[in-house]
């Protein structure tokens, strides 16, 4: 297949109440490397899986040519017995490889293999490509981590023979160089391609951006650097076409009002003429039943301008709804002077590498730092032994300040419980209509405040925990956050970064999403590396 191509004709598909979740998209993807993107809840997960053949929707159709090799968020390892083998897509044509050699193949097993007599050494040599050669396909594929689970799945996604890949955020558990190891491997995709994602940098590689809205879908040419622009001006062009529409409804409502006391004054005018002029009682009703029927249908032109009018304020103000920006408040930390508000003094780390379990810190009031390193060397043990949830080994911690900490799989949140609930156990002097409003401003309405946090997305559960953190009283001097980007949409990531760099307090992020960290005007880079950690200000 060499020009793979989709369509989607009229795809709907409702939520489970009837609701839609999006209706009536029409869209077409050939080979070009495309990138698709939209807030939390927009539905890019649903749509991926209707575009893989995985999901139908619930009107219309996507009509596909070819194969389609489809990558969930979360890569499932835990069916019995199953392999690396067995998670890059390859075990049962690897099987049917042995017997073929061992003199025991069926017709099935060399139909089952086809012209892949080269898929042993092709399989070793995209795992060496990945940097993970040194595992054995037959070891059981539980044992992986997060990182290398979702590498060995793409790597199963460049050896497969489809037309089409569909990804979804494929780099969300991925350390620095799996991630550039990824944007190589996808660079060289000869076919079909749609990512969604919130990694800029690999949105950046894509040759046009898709973007999903309550409005439809819209495509943008380039990468995201161009997408970022162009949605930039459309929200300026937005917010000046809405103030434009709101200004022609006061000039006209005043002519409207203008036009309406001329026509009273005329009125009254003739009625007083008549009655001096002793006109007939006949004359003085037929003046009246006209004049009647003449401000009757000034009224119904007022009233049918002004829904005009109305109509067009509100078309505008849809375009600049979907825009919304989501806004993040800060109490003001006070007191955050120069002063040494965490120590580590030789601590031991437990579950870490030998290279990095020991470590020495001492972090000031004004410090922020970014923690670096490849998955699995103790970075968020760290976080845990700085949050007094993991006691080191040996050594000592010290926190002299109030901290909080979000942790990947944010278990500090309650999943039975609302937002709202454990917003008021974590601040009990604010009014309940103030934290409404402070997680409304995150975009949390009031029927997602109302539903139990485990009802929640990835990304709504992590507003709700940041605003647990961040509104708490007393206001935490210390934010300890663990890959806080993963489950993120684009403009709420931008949200959190303007945020963090508004925080006054101390600040010690892991994160893999370099544009991320590049974002928040760090103070010093602490890395995970080979000869144990290293502390470089920046």
């Amino acid at each position: 297949m060499t020009n793979p191509s989709l369509t989607l004709e009229g795809v709907s598909f409702f939520l489970p109440d009837g609701k839609p979740l999006f209706s009536d998209l029409n869209a077409s993807f050939d080979a070009r490397h495309t990138g698709l993107v939209g807030r939390n809840g927009a539905g890019k997960s649903v749509l991926a899986r209707v575009m893989a053949g995985r999901l139908a929707p619930a009107a219309g159709r996507c009509v596909r040519t070819g194969e389609v090799f489809y990558l969930a968020q979360q890569v499932q390892t835990d069916a019995a017995g199953a392999s690396v083998a067995a998670l890059a897509g390859v075990q049962a044509a690897l099987d049917a490889l042995m017997r073929i050699e061992a003199g025991d193949g069926t017709p099935e097993d060399f139909d089952a293999l086809g012209e892949r007599w080269d898929l042993r050494q092709r399989l070793q040599a995209e795992l060496e490509r990945c940097g993970l050669g040194h595992l054995d396909p037959q070891a059981p594929a539980h044992a992986l981590s997060g990182g290398e689970t979702m590498r060995v799945a793409l790597a199963g996604a460049a050896l497969s023979q489809t037309d089409w890949l569909i990804l979804d955020e494929p780099s969300n558990h991925l350390d620095g160089p799996s991630r550039e190891a990824l944007m190589r491997q996808l660079q060289r995709w000869p076919k079909g391609l749609v990512v969604v994602s919130h990694d800029r940098r690999l949105l950046d590689t894509m040759t046009r951006i898709v973007e999903l809205s309550a409005t439809g879908l819209r495509s943008y040419g380039g990468g995201y650097a161009l997408y970022a622009g162009q949605r930039g001006q459309e929200e300026a062009d937005a917010l000046a076409l809405l103030e434009r529409r709101k200004l022609e409804r006061r000039r006209a409502a005043r002519a409207l009002s203008d036009q309406r006391e001329r026509a009273e004054r005329r009125e009254a005018q003739g009625r007083r003429h008549g009655r001096e002029a002793n006109q007939a009682k006949i004359l003085l009703d037929r003046q009246k039943a006209h004049s009647e029927s003449t401000a009757g249908k000034l009224r119904a032109q007022h009233t049918a301008a002004r829904e005009q009018l109305d109509l067009k304020v509100r078309e505008a103000a849809m375009e600049v709804a979907g825009d919304a920006r989501i806004v993040m408040r800060l109490a003001p930390v006070a007191g955050m002077a120069r002063r040494w508000i965490a120590e580590l003094d030789d601590v031991v780390l437990p579950h870490a590498p030998p290279t990095t379990r020991a470590i020495r810190l001492a972090l000031h009031g004004q410090q922020r730092v970014g923690v670096t390193g490849a998955n699995g060397s103790g970075k968020s043990t760290l976080l845990k032994v700085l949050a007094g949830r993991l006691a080191p080994l040996a050594g000592r911690c010290s926190v002299r300040v109030a901290s909080a900490w979000l942790d990947q799989r944010l278990t500090g949140l309650a999943p039975q419980r609302t937002a709202i609930e454990q917003m008021r156990e974590a601040n009990r002097t604010a009014g309940e209509d103030a934290l409404r409003t402070r997680l409304a401003q995150l975009g949390l309405d009031a029927r997602k405040l109302a539903a139990p946090c485990g009802a929640l997305s990835g990304g709504e559960r992590l507003k709700a925990a940041l605003a647990c953190a961040i509104y708490a009283d007393p206001p935490a001097q210390l934010l300890l956050l663990d890959e806080p980007g993963n489950h993120l949409d684009l403009p709420s990531l931008q949200a959190l970064e303007a945020m963090l760099c508004d925080y006054r307090g101390a600040l010690v992020v892991v994160s893999h999403d370099e544009a991320f960290l590049e974002s928040l005007e760090l103070t010093d880079r602490l890395e995970a590396t080979s000869a144990g950690w290293q502390m470089t200000p920046l």
